[in-house]
């Protein structure tokens, strides 16, 4: 899915209005089922999700937040529905899965720590307490109400925040605001602008715990890139991010190419964007989850880079103390 431009103005523009009588219909119907009473897992929860569709920063962060609690002792495993895999699940990530089987992110998450694909969450909890984990991320499924989560952090991408602050599909909100504050613990925004730091204040009128982050590429993959020519490609939810990120690591981005969020590269496609490359000069660089997704529909293209970024989150002491106190709460209703 690609999102539509006039998702992200600061106000509802006239097609965001036409369609705003369908999206408080779709809004509604999502709160409602929110509002259900999940099941109680064995581990404690934690669920890494979005307020809005696309992707605002939720792996980068869930990486980010196993690392904290191996440091602090924990043994994680991260939950993923796989979207965009063919195996419905619960199975434990293997390093034969390929994106088609489980999808791109847990491809990635497998790298960091435990992974299970599961479409039922509540499945999927269960084996990771057969395996032997502490403690469950949840990669996504805020608004999934099947298991309930003793901490929820909720990552906006500040340069877009919630956008026009409609419900799809007249905007980018999976319900209102008004439905998923009560659902949050925290807020994290990544990145600088205004309609995320509109987010962070409206966040602490709510007396939610805001925490600011960025995400920065590997010093070595930038330092390579300096003065390259380049071509770059992306199937994420905001390609131009991946972009500017490119621009301020020095590179000299001759050519660009977008595709919808989780794009499912076909053979041919690769082959054109290869030979785009090799006919202007070009060094192809693309994100590490486009990377996962072309393994699988073409041949080896070894001049292909990807990019690998990570996020450096400001405060990091109180997140993750944020995240030991509802663990450690979790385990004492439990004893």
């Amino acid at each position: 899915m690609r999102a539509p431009r006039f998702w992200w103005h600061p106000s509802p523009s006239l097609r965001a209005n036409l369609l705003r009588p369908v999206g408080l219909i779709y809004g509604s119907v999502t709160a409602s089922r929110m509002r259900r009473r999940g099941e109680q897992a064995e581990l404690p929860v934690i669920c890494i999700g979005n307020f809005t569709a696309g992707g605002a920063g939720k792996t980068p962060t869930a990486i980010a937040i196993a690392t904290i609690l191996d440091m602090a002792g924990e043994s994680p495993a991260f939950l993923s529905r796989g979207y965009g895999g063919r195996l419905a699940g619960p199975v434990r990530v293997q390093p034969q899965h390929g994106a088609t089987d489980i999808g791109d992110e847990p491809v990635l998450l497998s790298r960091t720590a435990r992974t299970i694909v599961s479409r039922s969450r509540p499945a999927g909890a269960r084996l990771a307490y057969e395996i032997g984990a502490t403690v469950v991320i949840m990669d996504d499924g805020l608004q999934n109400p099947s298991l309930v989560k003793d901490c929820a952090i909720a990552v906006v991408d500040g340069a877009t925040g919630i956008g026009n602050g409609l419900p799809l599909p007249a905007g980018p909100l999976r319900a209102s605001m008004g439905a998923q504050w009560p659902l949050v613990d925290a807020v994290l925004v990544i990145g600088d602008g205004e309609p995320g730091r509109q987010v962070a204040l409206e966040a602490d009128e709510h007396g939610k715990r805001v925490f600011t982050a960025s995400l920065e590429p590997a010093p070595e993959a930038a330092e390579a890139l300096k003065g390259r020519r380049i071509m770059a490609f992306a199937g994420i939810g905001r390609p131009e991010k991946f972009f500017d990120t490119l621009h301020a690591c020095g590179a000299l981005v001759d050519a660009t190419h977008t595709f919808p969020d989780h794009h499912p590269f076909k053979p041919e496609e690769v082959a054109a964007l290869r030979q785009e490359a090799e006919s202007l000069g070009l060094l192809p660089v693309t994100t590490e989850k486009d990377l996962v997704r072309i393994a699988n529909a073409s041949e080896a293209w070894p001049e292909l880079t990807a990019l690998p970024v990570r996020l450096r989150i400001e405060n990091e002491t109180g997140l993750r103390n944020l995240l030991m106190r509802r663990i450690n709460e979790r385990r004492l209703r439990i004893v």
